[in-house]
Parts: C-alpha cells; structure tokens; sequence
C-alpha cells in the first residue's frame, strides 16, 4: 500500500488554490477551516479530517486521487467498463447500471 506524503497533498492543493488565483484565506473560508490551519495543511505539517479534506476537494473542483496522489487512479470496475474482457459485455453493463446506481445514491445524498 503506498503511504501518503502530507506534504505533497499539501503542496497540490496550494498548487490548485494558486491555479484559480485564491488566497489561503478564500480556500480556508470556503473549506470551513481557519486561515492558520489552511497554511498547516498546505505545509503538510497537520493531517486534516476526511471531512477537511472533502470540503477542500469540493471548493477546490478537484479530483480527490490528484490531490492524494498527483494522478488519477480509476478503480478497475472503471477500466474493465472502459475495456470490457471476452466475458462479455452483458457482465459490464451489470456492473455500469451498479456504478450508475451508486452514483445517484451519493448525488441524492449531498
């Protein structure tokens, strides 16, 4: 399992932050998060919540695997709708009604 550098997730979200010309302030405020902890944050000095974080990607419109990890990685039920096997495609359509299915269950949610 590959461990999270706190300081690189730091560093993208300030590199995110300063692509839409937002001070530390405007992010920390739209993250629900004070100033001062939003510098900690960037800094990778303090680990945040998954709650922090979430709100961060929001306010942020970013993907939560760039932030993590610099890149994204699809899941494989993602790739084997994009590559469907010799299974068949019936197999992959199960699976994409399912994702489809969990994706408006969490929409509904929010």
């Amino acid at each position: 399992m590959q461990e999270l550098d706190y300081g690189m997730v730091g560093n993208r979200i300030r590199q995110v932050r300063k692509a839409k010309g937002w001070s530390q302030d405007v992010l920390a405020k739209r993250s629900g998060i004070s100033m001062s902890y939003m510098g900690h944050i960037e800094r990778g000095t303090r680990i945040m919540s998954l709650e922090t974080f979430v709100n961060i990607c929001r306010a942020l419109d970013a993907n939560a695997d760039e932030i993590l990890w610099g890149a994204v990685h699809p899941s494989a039920a993602v790739l084997d709708l994009l590559e469907p096997s010799e299974k068949g495609k019936a197999d992959s359509y199960s699976m994409y009604v399912r994702i489809m299915k969990s994706v408006a269950e969490i929409m509904s949610e929010s």
